[in-house]
């Protein structure tokens, strides 16, 4: 109902999108990150619009041509999904790491045949697992919990040899979805990573449009490069 009036006039609009705010912040006091993205794909859900159509050719043809231009030879993904994305990479290797089950069941099953990938739980990671490129796609604003967000982003960047590339809103702004907790993320790496330093920032091809929020996204491409490569 109320999600339906935001379409209304500007006041109820308005009136709508505040109680939207509340009813979310609300209930992502009580939410679990980990729990959701289980539950969601136990039941058959996928990664979400950004996977998928020109958003996915999009993300894909930047990420393959980025590998292609640096020659990595190594990739690992922290938020791995249900593997569409990675259907149209061109990664020489790479380790998908996720926080559902169900998801690294479903990508372990897909790729069987391909040996140049494999899929871990977040919680088979240790810190000798690395690549050269570590990538966040479509996750930053996915983790409500500070302290997941926290872990997950030193993660990351702890796997990244050489770059790490997210990509993500990089904003304050709240959502009215409880599964959406938009972050200046940037903020925290320029605080707590100065072993990395923001060498690009890519405004998405396809702006946020609530009207035609399939085809669109508010994420856009930050790359970072390791200050003393190891």
């Amino acid at each position: 109902m109320l999600k339906q009036l935001v379409k209304k006039t500007p006041v109820v609009r308005t009136i709508a999108r505040a109680i939207l705010k509340m009813v979310a912040a609300r209930n992502q006091d009580s939410f679990v990150s980990g729990d959701y993205w289980e539950e969601r794909y136990k039941a058959q859900g996928n990664s979400g619009a950004g996977s998928y159509n020109r958003l996915a050719y999009y993300k894909a043809e930047r990420l393959n041509a980025f590998v292609t231009e640096n020659a990595i030879q190594s990739v690992i993904e922290f938020g791995s999904g249900d593997g569409a994305q990675l259907r149209l990479a061109e990664y020489p290797s790479y380790i998908g790491v996720d926080v559902s089950t169900t998801a690294i069941e479903l990508t372990k099953k897909s790729f069987a045949s391909d040996p140049t990938k494999t899929f871990l739980h977040s919680s088979q990671m240790n810190s000798g697992v690395t690549a050269e490129l570590a990538l966040s796609l479509d996750v930053v604003y996915h983790l409500i919990e500070d302290s997941v967000f926290d872990s997950y982003l030193n993660q990351m960047f702890d796997a990244a040899t050489r770059f790490a590339i997210i990509y993500s809103s990089d904003t304050n702004e709240q959502s009215d979805a409880v599964h959406v907790k938009h972050r200046k993320f940037t903020d925290w790496v320029a605080e707590n990573r100065t072993d990395f330093k923001l060498i690009n920032v890519e405004k998405n091809r396809y702006p946020w449009d609530v009207g035609d929020p399939d085809n669109t996204s508010f994420a856009d491409f930050f790359f970072f490069e390791r200050c003393n490569q190891v």
